[in-house]
């Protein structure tokens, strides 16, 4: 069995949840969530970013907005739709019961 790829299937099963509540905490530029994923030891690059970020705003989860910046380009800043934030909710209740089910198992 390759534990590199099983470690990366488990990153990929939560990166998803974890964009959105990043984003759910605040409107965030790209590089503000490439910050706090690398702040919890989850490394994501722009090539995997950008993608899923246009994966959730087509899928109405994710609205965004542009604004000038002082220091380059107009920069697009991504918020929760309201349909978004009703799915990091159910997908946070999903997190709490498979994290307190792992970790029953575990402390057996």
């Amino acid at each position: 069995m390759d534990l590199e790829n099983t470690r990366s299937q488990m990153r990929k099963g939560i990166l998803e949840y974890c964009i959105l509540s990043i984003i759910g905490q605040r409107e965030c530029y790209a590089s503000d969530i490439i910050e706090e994923m690398k702040k919890a030891r989850l490394i994501v690059v722009e090539g995997t970013l950008y993608p899923l970020l246009t994966r959730l705003k087509n899928a109405g989860l994710l609205q965004y907005k542009w604004e000038e910046s002082k220091s380059g380009p107009p920069r697009k800043y991504y918020a929760l739709t309201t349909e978004g934030t009703l799915f990091i909710s159910e997908l946070t209740q999903t997190w709490d019961e498979l994290s307190t089910a792992v970790n029953t198992i575990r402390q057996k």
